[in-house]
């Protein structure tokens, strides 16, 4: 069945209409002159949609793509042709590695001038097909309705991640009516079973069981599928220690005593150890990337794993898994949890602790000086753990991970798997609309700062409360520690000659203040 409205609308007023039934109040965007019938529309949807300006249409995507973490709901973000969508790609790119479910609806120069190179013509549905989970150019206006409804339902469902909509000026400026299927079929996007097998929810019931030495390694998918009860009633029942990815940050209690922190490269030593010598890995939510595993051949090598998943490509991609449950993951922790018993685990938990107090990584060393890993844990003591951090990527990034003890479910946002400097800033933004009566920390390093720092501006228009705390130490610090590391210390491009930050935040309209 369809829903049909006599009424004629816009192609506009057809995309609006569609935010309006799947629940969307919230755009970030830019406008120009391929997508102007967007913006001519939006009075009439205020306040019931409300649209956010932003210096750059790579923020309008990093802003909606915090926005979809925080709030659980596809981000939405716009802009124009040309060099407006080619803008949103890094910010498509980043929500796709992170699983992040972002709608971006672009303008396109009208149907008579694609393909000939007219002013701000660029075929973005090409560019990003790598990076979208579905993306389609709309010719029809009585085809919007279908296509953004089509849109929401793919970026949310499964694996989530971005879909791109891009439509042509004069199809925006067409009139048409607007029909919603109450029954959505989508050909050649088919929905698996999600059911978790109950063959494999005992199989792994039973390796827990058996396992001297196991390991829980937690990711984004708890996060995403909001299974952090599941997660605490697995890993206290069965008394398992619980490791979380970068993305897993905050899905699982930091100040919880089974709590070790994060592993992999830039983890803590005895996470690697502790997974070194497990018996049993239990991933959940994970897709085991090599900042986490190193050399594949060599991650893990004692141990059974147990692998949780909600994307069938996933599994068995990396590691070979001993269980393999394919569905969603709050559901599969719902049903392993109905056959997991108490174990005691006193000699693993005796070389867990052992390790972490000969090998401390995260002492706080004595100085005058205002070290990075203080302010993180000033900021920690002054919060008490209550606000959202949001970082970009570096040695900052790291530090927050590491000196901040995430005890509020969802409370890090951070950019993982394409490792987007500049994300700090715009995902601030995101993340306090998405959250506008809590506290929003962005740590900077000063070199991601400088990338994205124009949306001062933005969060001065607005009067958002969010707070910056920009680790300065003149260097794209992470890049140089390679340099240090990997190519005898030849140091190259990596020294920053900054501006002052403190006037440029009072440029802006913004407080600064200097530590």
């Amino acid at each position: 069945m369809a829903n049909g409205d006599k009424k004629q609308y816009t192609g506009a007023q057809m995309v609006m209409e569609s935010f309006l039934r799947v629940g969307v109040d919230t755009i970030f965007g830019l406008p120009g002159g391929a997508n102007l019938p967007l913006y001519d529309v939006l009075p009439e949807y205020y306040p019931r949609i409300k649209h956010y300006m932003v210096k750059h249409e790579q923020a309008a995507a990093h802003a909606a793509d915090a926005y979809a973490r925080i709030k659980g709901q596809a981000g939405v973000c716009y802009g124009t042709s040309g060099p407006g969508a080619t803008n949103l790609v890094t910010g498509i790119a980043n929500a796709f590695m992170d699983s992040v479910p972002l709608v971006c609806v672009t303008g396109q120069v009208i149907r008579a001038l694609i393909g000939r190179d007219g002013f701000q013509e660029a075929d973005i549905q090409g560019i990003t097909i790598p990076i979208t989970k579905h993306n389609e150019l709309v010719l029809d206006v009585d085809d919007i309705p279908r296509a953004m409804q089509q849109a929401f339902h793919i970026a949310t469902t499964g694996r989530p991640g971005p879909v791109l909509v891009d439509i042509p000026r004069d199809t925006l400026q067409q009139k048409g009516e607007f029909y919603w299927s109450e029954n959505l079929q989508l050909r050649g996007y088919r929905q698996n079973d999600l059911t978790p097998d109950p063959n494999e929810i005992q199989k792994a019931a039973d390796l827990i069981a058996q396992a001297e030495r196991p390991v829980i390694l937690a990711g984004h998918g708890v996060i995403i599928s909001r299974a952090y009860e599941e997660l605490l009633k697995l890993a206290e029942t069965a008394n398992i220690p619980v490791i979380t990815t970068l993305l897993g940050i905050s899905g699982f209690p930091g100040t919880h005593p089974l709590y070790l922190g994060m592993p992999g490269m830039h983890g803590m030593y005895w996470n690697n150890r502790a997974i070194n010598e497990a018996d049993l890995l239990i991933g959940l939510g994970v897709r085991f990337d090599d900042r986490v595993t190193g050399r594949l051949a060599d991650f893990a090598p004692k141990a059974k794993i147990i692998h949780i998943e909600i994307d069938a490509a996933e599994i068995g991609k990396n590691v070979r898994p001993s269980a393999a449950i394919h569905c969603d993951l709050k559901a599969g922790l719902t049903e392993l949890n109905k056959h997991i018993k108490t174990k005691d685990r006193g000699p693993w938990f005796k070389w867990i602790e052992d390790m972490r107090r000969n090998h401390p990584s995260i002492v706080i060393r004595e100085t005058d000086d205002v070290l990075p890993q203080y302010v993180i844990d000033s900021i920690y003591r002054e919060t008490k753990g209550d606000c959202i951090i949001c970082t970009g990527v570096g040695q900052h990034q790291m530090w927050a991970a590491q000196y901040f003890w995430y005890d509020k479910p969802n409370s890090f946002v951070t950019s993982g798997g394409l490792g987007t400097m500049g994300f700090e800033v715009p995902a601030a933004m995101g993340a306090q609309v998405a959250a506008p009566d809590e506290t929003v920390w962005s740590i900077c390093g000063d070199g991601g700062f400088m990338m994205t720092l124009q949306e001062l501006a933005t969060i001065a228009e607005y009067n958002w409360p969010i707070k910056f705390a920009i680790i300065n130490n003149g260097t794209l610090g992470m890049v140089r520690q390679w340099q240090e590391l990997f190519y005898g210390d030849n140091i190259v491009s990596t020294p920053l000659k900054n501006p002052d930050f403190v006037k440029l935040a009072e440029a802006f309209g913004v407080k600064g203040l200097r530590a």
